[in-house]
């Protein structure tokens, strides 16, 4: 299976929410490492890198039913691989 590396950026309510913890927690369980962070127009920024199926999943999560606060679009695209390990949220 080959590794990716996305980066996402997700609008609507999604600060102050714990929108960031939650995709920690996503990615925390499908092995991913990456980041999150708050953006200063209320956007969320999001890298994930892992197994391509594991970050498509987690992608397809970040607007979910179970995704806190008000999720109103992500915009993603892939970017290159830069290896790495971890989660963190900025």
């Amino acid at each position: 299976m080959s590794t990716v590396r996305v980066h996402a950026l997700v609008s609507g309510v999604v600060q102050g929410v714990g929108y960031r913890w939650f995709v920690r927690g996503l990615a925390d369980t499908a092995g991913l490492s990456g980041w999150a962070r708050n953006l200063p127009d209320g956007r969320v920024e999001v890298e994930l890198e892992g197994p391509e199926d594991d970050v498509r999943a987690v992608v397809a999560a970040l607007d979910g039913r179970r995704a806190p606060g008000s999720v109103t679009g992500v915009v993603h695209e892939e970017r290159p691989v830069q290896g790495g390990s971890g989660f963190t949220t900025a």
